[in-house]
C-alpha cells in the first residue's frame, strides 16, 4: 500500500484515454464526448484524484480568483453583498479570496496589496471609507469594481451604488407622511455615504418647511454608535417623535437605547434605518428601513467584473440601483 497522491496520469492509465483529455473534461470543455466524460470522472473518483489548482492555474496564466474587500465582517450589509459576488463567481469556475481591514484605511491599503500579490484577476471592494487613492492605484494594475460607493472614479473603476441622498429624504418623507414633524436623524459619521443620507435627510425637512426643526446626533454605522446617539437624543430633545438613522445597525442600536429606558419603537419613538439587512427583517425586530438589493447589488458587481476581464478595454460603467421603503414594525403616526 503507498501513500502517494494519484496524478492525472493515473487517471488517464484507468479511464484509458490522454493526459489530455482528462485535463479538458476536468475542465468542463465542450470537445469530450459524454461518454468520455462519464469514463475520466468516474476513474477520478474511484482514485480520489484532485486537480492541482496552483499548478492548472499557472499552465493557463490564470489565477482563477476574484479578490473582495470587505470593509467590516461584523456589518451582515458587507456579507449579504457578498453572498450575490460568490453566486456569480462560482458560476464563471472562479473562487473569491476574501480580506477586511476591519474599517482601517491603512490597513485595507495593506490587505489589497496582498491580494495583488496573489495575482487576483479583479477585485470587488466593499467599504464605506476606501481611501479613492488607494482604489486608483490599484485599479490601474487590475479591473475594479466599488460596491456602496459613487464618489470614487477613475480608468478601469467601475461603481454600484443606491443614491443615498435620495434614501434619506424617502426615508424622512415616510415619517413626514405619518404625521410627524419632530423628526430627528442619527448620523452615520464622516463618510460620503453618511453625509448623503444626512442631506436627504436635511432636504426632506426643509422640503416640508421643517428646516428650522433639523435636528443631527453625531453617531456612526454601528449598534454601539446608534445606541449612544439615541441616549443622548433621548435628554437632549426628548420631543422628538420620529429618528432617522443612517443605516440598521445603528438602527438597532436607537431600538436597544429606547429598550433600556422603558421605552418603544413605535409607541414612544418612529424609527427607521437604512440597508435592508434581512436581520432587520425579524419577526422580534421589524425595522422599518430604505432595502437596498443588496445580493443583487453583489451579484450585478461580479458580474461588471468579469466584463472588464473578459474585454479589458470595455467601458467602465456606473450603475444605480434603486433602494426602497420597507414599512414595517417600528413607523406609526405620532402618539396623541
Amino acid at each position: 500500500m503507498t501513500d502517494r497522491r494519484p496524478t492525472i496520469n493515473d487517471v488517464a492509465a484507468r479511464a484509458g484515454v490522454s493526459k489530455s483529455l482528462v485535463s479538458l473534461a476536468l475542465r468542463g470543455s465542450d470537445k469530450v464526448s459524454e461518454e468520455s466524460r462519464a469514463a475520466i470522472l468516474a476513474a477520478a473518483a474511484e482514485l480520489g484524484y484532485r486537480p492541482n489548482a496552483a499548478a492548472r492555474n499557472l499552465a493557463d496564466r490564470r489565477s482563477r480568483t476574484i479578490g473582495v474587500l470587505l470593509h467590516d465582517l461584523h456589518n451582515p450589509v458587507f456579507a449579504e453583498v457578498l453572498d450575490g459576488v460568490q453566486e456569480i463567481t462560482r458560476q464563471r469556475g472562479y473562487r473569491t479570496m476574501l480580506v477586511t481591514g476591519h474599517g482601517d484605511p491603512e490597513r485595507e491599503e495593506s490587505e489589497l496589496a496582498g491580494l495583488l500579490e496573489f495575482q487576483v484577476e479583479g477585485l470587488i471592494l466593499i467599504s464605506h471609507r476606501l481611501d479613492p487613492e488607494v482604489a486608483r492605484r490599484v485599479a490601474r494594475e487590475r479591473p475594479v469594481v466599488i460596491v456602496l460607493r459613487h464618489d470614487i472614479t477613475g480608468p478601469g473603476i467601475s461603481t454600484i451604488c443606491t443614491d443615498d441622498r435620495a434614501g434619506g429624504r424617502a426615508a424622512t418623507e415616510h415619517l413626514i407622511g405619518l404625521g410627524h414633524s419632530r423628526i430627528a436623524h442619527v448620523s452615520g459619521g464622516d463618510s460620503p455615504i453618511a453625509r448623503d443620507r444626512q442631506a436627504g435627510y436635511e432636504e426632506a425637512m426643509t422640503a416640508a418647511g421643517l428646516g428650522a426643526d433639523v435636528l443631527v446626533e453625531p453617531g456612526s454605522f454601528t449598534e454601539a454608535g446608534g445606541r449612544a446617539a439615541m441616549l443622548r437624543l433621548l435628554e437632549r430633545a426628548p420631543q422628538a417623535t420620529a429618528v432617522f438613522a443612517a443605516n440598521d445597525l445603528s438602527a438597532l442600536g436607537a431600538l436597544g437605547a429606547l429598550h433600556d429606558t422603558g421605552r418603544s419603537a413605535p409607541a414612544d419613538i418612529s424609527l427607521v434605518g437604512f440597508d435592508g439587512m434581512s436581520l432587520a427583517a425579524l419577526g422580534s425586530l421589524r425595522l422599518t428601513t430604505m432595502a437596498q438589493p443588496l445580493t443583487r447589488m453583489g451579484q450585478l458587481a461580479a458580474q461588471r467584473l468579469f466584463e472588464r476581464i473578459e474585454s479589458p478595454l470595455s467601458r467602465t460603467q456606473r450603475d444605480v440601483v434603486v433602494s426602497e421603503l420597507t414599512a414595517r414594525g417600528t413607523t406609526a403616526p405620532p402618539a396623541a
